[in-house]
């Protein structure tokens, strides 16, 4: 399902840095060597087929790269 984050992604937290990412070496090999970061927020999304929701994403994230990967990882309520 594609989406697009309506505002901003709040109550940003850090799950993961350098090596304790599981897919560090797929990361450094498709968008290029960098300190990756993988972290998780709260956010308002717009789905294709135009629900809202607000959800928990999580993504990689990297200085000079930016965010990576933004995935739904739980939907915590659904807005009319």
């Amino acid at each position: 399902m594609s989406f697009k984050v309506a505002g901003r992604i709040t109550s940003i937290e850090t799950i993961a840095r350098g090596h304790g990412i599981r897919e560090l070496r797929r990361l450094n090999r498709q968008y290029g060597r960098a300190n990756w970061i993988k972290k998780k927020g709260i956010a308002v999304i717009v789905a294709d087929n135009g629900v809202r929701a607000k959800v928990e994403l999580h993504w990689y994230d990297a200085h000079g790269i930016g965010k990576r990967e933004l995935k739904i990882k739980a939907v915590l309520s659904l807005f009319d």
